[in-house]
């Protein structure tokens, strides 16, 4: 890290001196040495022209699949191209917050109309300028449910593993119980959710649909859980939101999500974009930054940062969150692509990724030994037994191929997206066939 630090070496001795280290290395110790790279697998005193032809053999290792029926948390949907010849901009193309925002109009503009945007789809009052991903996202929604005499978190098992131990995670740092409610064929159990939940609860957390893909009576859960006096927060999948029932008609005080779907390629992992939006009362507890509309001196339309918590910046102890930036490029592309579809674009999406996944389904358990696990009704994933081990089906799979479904307990969970065509999904179930023989 010092190499690339403009300062000399006794100024940095000064700044480790300060903090209480004695070298970079030692601001690192809670680090897993497994996460950690000393150096990069490159030989030393190679060309520019070399390096880059050792990083394309490198890339070249990775395998893109031209049929994915997987998700999971992360979709493959189309992107029209007028999204990245936007983005990519050189006015706009940024690697990080524009910290300065208020000198740009259009980079206050872009992030003002996001935020106009994703209240529009989720049918809440304030959208903030965004936060790192969904899983964030959500660990930060439930950390604004909290008070002084409310600071358990309820969580149902039906939520993704990684959203679910992202929560985990904030609430060990804050000092505060998350209790997981086991889910209940593929879905929150709601016997159960109302058991774990009582006075001390701040805020409940589901997902819709639910990590298993099946669409979760919110509504319901809703109801039980402003009945405990708590505050119900949903993350959902973004073109989901345009075909199912509202987070603000299931009672939702808070919703959350990840962004991708929104126009991100996968990316091999990243970067992605987490999505908050919230009722009127919780607007101050949302974190990060909101952009607002005004009128300059000569009564022009103009936009500033509107809300920002200053515990924030200046009393971070006191703090709900120490989040107060965005991400602005991945935002802009989101709006954008929201722009470009319509709603109904994004409606028409939805509606071809219901039927095709149900079309898939239908396939896939006619099949002996891959029937459906569970029997409710779903949106594009679902899970289904499976004969043989995970890692055979799916090598089989990959040699044809196609990126099968996610290995989870009991089977497979699969997907199908827009992305997916009749011959694709077709051509998978003649391939489990093969493996079922």
């Amino acid at each position: 890290m010092g190499k690339y630090v403009p300062s000399t070496s006794e100024e940095q001795q000064e700044m480790l001196k300060a903090v209480g280290v004695s070298s970079f290395d030692e601001l690192y110790t809670v680090v897993p040495s497994g996460m950690k790279v000393d150096r990069l697998a490159i030989p030393e005193g190679k060309s520019e022209l070399e390096v880059s032809g050792i990083v394309r053999a490198m890339a070249a290792k990775n395998k893109v699949y031209s049929s994915i029926f997987r998700g999971a948390g992360a979709y493959n949907h189309y992107i029209p191209s007028i999204v990245k010849s936007i983005t990519g901009k050189e006015e706009f193309l940024t690697a990080y917050t524009p910290y300065q925002a208020e000198i740009s109009q259009g980079i206050l503009q872009s992030i003002f109309e996001y935020q106009t945007m994703i209240c529009e789809l989720t049918d809440m009052d304030v959208s903030n300028a965004s936060v790192y991903d969904g899983a964030s996202a959500a660990a930060e929604a439930m950390a604004m449910c909290h008070n002084r005499k409310k600071k358990k978190t309820v969580i149902s098992g039906a939520v993704n593993p990684m959203t679910i131990q992202t929560i985990q995670t904030y609430c060990e740092g804050n000092n505060t119980e998350a209790v997981v409610v086991p889910a209940k064929d593929g879905k929150t159990d709601l016997k159960a959710l109302m058991e774990a939940m009582d006075q001390t609860t701040s805020g409940v957390f589901i997902q819709q649909p639910s990590y298993f893909g099946q669409i979760e009576d919110a509504a319901a859960i809703g109801e039980a859980v402003h009945a405990a006096g708590a505050k119900f927060v949903m993350g959902i999948y973004p073109i989901a939101g345009a075909a199912l029932k509202s987070p603000r008609e299931c009672g939702a005080d808070v919703v959350t999500g990840e962004g991708q779907p929104l126009g991100m390629s996968l990316a091999f992992g990243g970067p992605y974009l987490g999505f908050m939006a919230c009722t009127h009362d919780m607007m101050r507890q949302l974190p990060g930054r909101i952009v607002g509309e005004t009128k300059d001196v000569d009564g022009r339309r103009a936009y500033v940062l509107t809300l920002q918590a200053r515990e924030q910046h200046i009393r971070r102890e006191k703090a709900s969150s120490n989040i107060c930036s965005n991400q602005a490029l991945c935002a802009m592309t989101a709006a954008v692509y929201m722009a470009s579809m319509g709603t109904t674009g994004v409606s028409q999406v939805a509606s071809l990724c219901y039927s095709k996944a149900h079309y898939a389904a239908a396939e896939i358990s006619r099949i002996p030994g891959f029937e459906l696990v569970n029997q409710g009704d779903f949106f594009n994933e679902f899970v289904t037994k499976i004969p043989c081990d995970a890692d055979v089906l799916l090598k089989k799979l990959s040699d044809h191929d196609i990126l099968g479904g996610y290995p989870v307990e009991g089977g497979i969970l699969w997907c199908v997206t827009e992305m997916n065509s009749k011959a694709q999904i077709d051509a998978l179930a003649e391939c489990l066939k093969e493996v079922r023989a």
